[in-house]
């Protein structure tokens, strides 16, 4: 089964849906970190790794090889739980292959991310061992908004990783919860969801008639509000 990911930075959120089985961990970045409020970095990853055992994605934001090693190190350190999130290439495009070995050499769990083809897949793998954990994330959302078809991005991807059992494929940047259905049908490992999506795949399982009925009776409340006339 694929596992779910909550995408989140809000400590209050984090609080929430730790407590709900659905969610096997948490997927975090500077953007959804500034948007929580934010102020230092490390301390407040550090208070997110104190609510949750669950796995946990903090990520680098140096733009070289040498700082993303270094700041990777540090954010391994924080706790047991948390996985070095590791951009597939810098801002100029270049591949951080010597970021993503130099880690794995030193049996930090990373999540590699912004990734967007098969081809950055298959890169990735020459860089690694098959002992350390590597989670691959591919920005199916975003590849979408693009007018680009994710789905045989992930087929190969899965096909071309099978030999690496450390290694586990995500779905990222979810836009709709039947995301979630696509992404066991292909066998994803992992997708990463974002709160309020996380609650319409609880309440999935409405027959087409309770849909149908459901929408009737919200367009007549709508209505009533209204008070329409013809």
């Amino acid at each position: 089964m694929t596992k779910i990911y909550c995408d989140i930075a809000d400590i209050k959120q984090i609080k929430k849906f730790n407590k709900k089985k659905i969610v096997k961990g948490f997927t975090t970045n500077p953007t959804l970190m500034r948007k929580a409020g934010a102020t230092n970095y490390a301390d407040y990853s550090k208070k997110i790794l104190k609510i949750t055992q669950k796995p946990v994605s903090c990520e680098v934001f140096a733009d070289d090889t040498e700082n993303m090693i270094a700041q990777g190190i540090k954010i391994n350190k924080w706790a047991s739980n948390v996985y070095v999130k590791v951009p597939v290439t810098n801002s100029k495009g270049k591949f951080m292959g010597k970021v993503i070995q130099s880690l794995n050499q030193k049996n930090i769990k990373l999540n590699i991310t912004a990734v967007y083809s098969s081809r950055q897949t298959e890169l990735i793998l020459k860089k690694i061992n098959k002992k350390t954990k590597i989670i691959i994330s591919i920005f199916a959302g975003r590849m979408a908004d693009a007018g680009k078809d994710p789905i045989p991005q992930f087929k190969k991807s899965i096909r071309i990783s099978k030999k690496f059992k450390n290694v586990e494929i995500l779905w990222a940047s979810t836009r709709e919860p039947y995301n979630y259905l696509q992404a066991i049908q292909l066998g994803c490992h992992i997708i990463t969801v974002p709160p309020s999506i996380i609650e319409k795949i609880e309440k999935f399982g409405k027959s087409f008639t309770k849909l149908t009925t459901d929408t009737v009776k919200g367009f007549l409340k709508d209505t009533k509000k209204s008070k329409f006339k013809i």
